[in-house]
């Protein structure tokens, strides 16, 4: 698999410099780190959550872990996480488990955690188990202008 295409037009069409780069396949984002030996504080990963109201996706870094309760409690929602048949339908350009966090980019209101602010780098899952994008942080956060942030992890 390659870089999705809807990360790639997402990019383009806002003129963000990127890089792509190369790695051993990897099963999760610490793992990622690990292997690439890139600090897991600047990699970034999306976790994609569900209730009544629709879907959110939570935007957090390889070293931290989402607490649920708390997400909830911020967005006054009740939120659970998506299961793989609904991952597979929305993020179709994907492998299952690299996910891109880019919410916007897949129409999905997106809430980024404030751990993620102030990183000079950001690295995220291309769509594949193999590749990373790499972008300063400050266009990292131009990505997600819409974005919500919030503490919620741990």
């Amino acid at each position: 698999m390659a870089v999705a295409k809807t990360v790639v037009d997402y990019l383009e069409q806002r003129a963000i410099l990127y890089s792509v780069v190369t790695h051993p396949p990897t099963p999760s984002t610490r793992a990622t780190a690990s292997r690439t030996r890139l600090p897991p504080e600047s990699i970034a990963k999306g976790v994609v959550l569900w209730d009544d109201y629709g879907y959110v996706m939570a935007v957090l870094s390889a070293n931290r872990y989402l607490n649920v309760q708390t997400l909830n409690r911020k967005l006054r929602r009740d939120l659970r996480l998506a299961d793989e048949q609904t991952l597979q339908r929305m993020f179709r350009d994907c492998a299952l488990g690299a996910i891109p966090p880019l919410g916007p980019a897949y129409g999905m209101l997106t809430v980024v955690d404030d751990h993620l602010v102030g990183q000079a780098h950001i690295y995220f899952e291309a769509g594949d188990h193999e590749e990373l994008i790499r972008v300063s942080g400050e266009e990292f956060l131009a990505l997600l202008r819409n974005a919500r942030y919030a503490a919620f992890t741990h």
